[in-house]
């Protein structure tokens, strides 16, 4: 993938990939496990996908060994006393600040697109309104704390439009690979997922998004701000 798309949208998606791994250990208050962490499993699932791993068609799909291990293991946080404790002491505005990344990542979506990558659908011309969140999210970072405290209608009701723009966005994805649940884009279909260094969007970017939006919701509904 390397030698297919001009080395300036792969450095783009590395520094992309970084600037997400270090808001997010940011928003942990600098925790070194955080970034330990984030770094191991980029570093791997960068080395497996390097090798090819992902681009062979198999039932089910190998793409789930990208993806479901660190949504399993975000998810997961919520339901251990340890991981409820971490997420109470997350950082709310860093969490907010996460979700700026979409607005370049919605830039370099189109751009694949254009190299044939994946299909329209998956971009701003097509269903994926995503951009959406990463504007508002400045917006947020501006206007959704009042005296020093967040504005809680406000921002519960963004993280939840987040959530619904992100899993639209999933699920389009999903539909638009080469699998047996394929619905879309069978001209173009979702490849470039599959290949380093843009797999570290479905196994990285996407993830910490999803899991900033949950944590925030959690923080402001359980009063941990």
């Amino acid at each position: 993938m390397l030698d297919v798309l001009p080395m300036y949208y792969n450095l783009l998606a590395i520094a992309l990939t970084l600037i997400v791994m270090f808001l997010f250990y940011m928003a942990s208050n600098f925790s070194l496990k955080v970034l330990v962490i984030s770094a191991v499993w980029i570093l791997v699932q960068g080395a497996i996908t390097y090798t090819g791993f992902y681009t062979e068609i198999t039932t089910p799909p190998r793409f789930i060994l990208l993806i479901v291990p660190i949504f399993g293991f975000l998810l997961s946080l919520f339901a251990t006393k340890s991981g409820r404790a971490f997420i109470d002491d997350l950082n709310l505005k860093f969490l907010a600040s996460i979700h700026i990344i979409r607005i370049p990542v919605e830039f370099g979506l189109h751009a694949l697109f254009i190299y044939k990558m994946i299909p329209q659908i998956m971009t701003y011309e097509g269903l994926n309104f995503d951009i959406i969140m990463g504007i508002t999210a400045i917006l947020i970072l501006l206007f959704g704390w009042s005296g020093g405290e967040p504005r809680k209608k406000l921002q519960l009701a963004w993280n939840f439009l987040g959530l619904i723009l992100i899993f639209n966005i999933i699920i389009i994805s999903i539909l638009s690979a080469q699998t047996p649940l394929q619905q879309f884009g069978f001209d173009q279909p979702n490849i470039a997922v599959l290949y380093f260094p843009y797999c570290w969007l479905p196994g990285y970017i996407v993830p910490v998004v999803v899991f900033s939006h949950l944590a925030s919701i959690r923080k402001l509904v359980v009063g941990k701000v």
